[in-house]
């Protein structure tokens, strides 16, 4: 039998499947499908799988998204595979389409957020739709978290059954590789300030994270408190959704705040073990893999009532949950975790127990590997 695993970029592919397609490619002929990039030959050498590029466009471009449709019928034509299985949405959608008009038995597109719920006016309308015809092309649909399901149900994207595989999450968490291993803790003594309480936010530093609300509710406990930091790690997409002036002002202008830049591997770990506390004010996710990381890291979080985040973090045990796009529940959830050791102590305590207990990556790639064993079964008698 064969597999198509598609992404509309390869570095989605490579994160996402990292390992899963090579544990697959033991029982199935795994394909593994992106746009072109440096990343497809990477995933190539180390999934030992073969892969094909179709260039497709991550935001709405219908000429090219009619030429990418077309090359995808052509591919799943040639291809003839047996399940065509799609990630991200434009992904999702071509995909979806191209494998339904090409009579792929088993077509299954996995929603790992949502974009529609913060959208406004056509955008909104335009987003539910492709949503909706995803849904109507696909024969499995899974939503990564409980959130994700009831919003598909309650905006009435579909009606089909919906499967959260395990607790929700497509990726689990490496709880070796997430730990408080000497090498980890010796980078991170050179970044440790006992006589500072660390704030660690890690993504794409853009508006739609609540770096706005986040520079200006630190901004505001910097001046109360001198002895806070905040480490933003991630990297800018002033094109697509830039933060606003004031919070770049602040970040240029706060000596206590540190714009890391891009960090990976270990180095990132690092940050992770130097910290006091992890914050993620976002507006939406699908289910953010950050929150599990700072988990796995014995660290505490504050992140905003939405879904995935509400689903890893239960108020009082291993974090605060604020509401979003709040700056003043922000600053004071801030106020709560520098000020109450007794209680951060706690949270912190429980924070990787709570995370290996339902998230550890063996636990969540078998829930897929058994998914795809269960749908694929009445194929092979076909």
């Amino acid at each position: 039998m064969k597999i198509i695993r598609a992404t509309t970029i390869p570095k989605s592919l490579d994160v996402f499947c990292r390992g899963i397609l090579k544990k697959l490619s033991e029982k199935y002929e795994v394909v593994a499908l992106s746009s072109p990039g440096e990343e497809m030959q990477s995933i190539a050498e180390r999934e030992g799988v073969r892969t094909i590029t179709v260039p497709m466009e991550r935001h709405i471009s219908p000429w090219k998204d009619i030429v990418a449709l077309y090359r995808l019928i052509q591919v799943f034509r040639q291809e003839r595979p047996t399940m065509v299985h799609s990630m991200t949405p434009k992904a999702g959608l071509l995909c979806m389409v191209a494998a339904w008009l090409t009579h792929v038995p088993v077509r299954v597109h996995t929603f790992t957020g949502l974009v529609f719920p913060t959208a406004k006016g056509l955008q909104r309308r335009l987003l539910m739709l492709t949503d909706s015809i995803t849904c109507r092309c696909a024969t499995y649909i899974i939503p990564e978290g409980e959130g994700v399901k009831k919003d598909l149900l309650d905006y009435g994207i579909t009606d089909k059954p919906l499967r959260v595989l395990g607790f929700g999450n497509v990726m689990g968490v490496d709880m070796h590789v997430y730990s408080r291993r000497p090498e980890v803790m010796e980078k991170a003594r050179l970044l440790r300030d006992e006589h500072c309480f660390t704030f660690l936010f890690v993504g794409r530093i853009v508006r739609d994270k609540g770096i706005n609300e986040l520079c200006e509710a630190f901004d505001q406990l910097s001046r109360e408190n001198k002895s806070v930091r905040l480490w933003l790690v991630g990297w800018r997409e002033d094109s697509l959704d830039p933060v606003s002036e004031k919070a770049l002002g602040i970040m240029n202008s706060n000596p206590a705040i540190t714009y890391a830049g891009k960090i990976f591997g270990e180095d990132l770990l690092a940050y992770y073990a130097a910290a006091d506390c992890f914050v993620l004010p976002s507006y939406r996710e699908g289910f953010p893999n950050t929150v599990l990381e700072a988990g796995a890291m014995d660290l505490p979080s504050i992140v905003t009532d939405i879904n995935g985040s509400r689903e890893i973090i239960m108020e009082n045990e291993n974090g605060y949950i604020i509401p979003p796009q709040d700056g003043d529940a922000l600053l004071a959830a801030m106020r709560r975790m520098l000020n109450d050791s007794r209680r951060r102590s706690y949270m912190a305590s429980h924070a990787r127990n709570m995370i290996n207990s339902r998230f550890e990556q063996g636990f969540v790639r078998q829930c897929l590997f058994d998914f795809y064993d269960v749908i694929l079964d009445g194929e092979k008698h076909v």
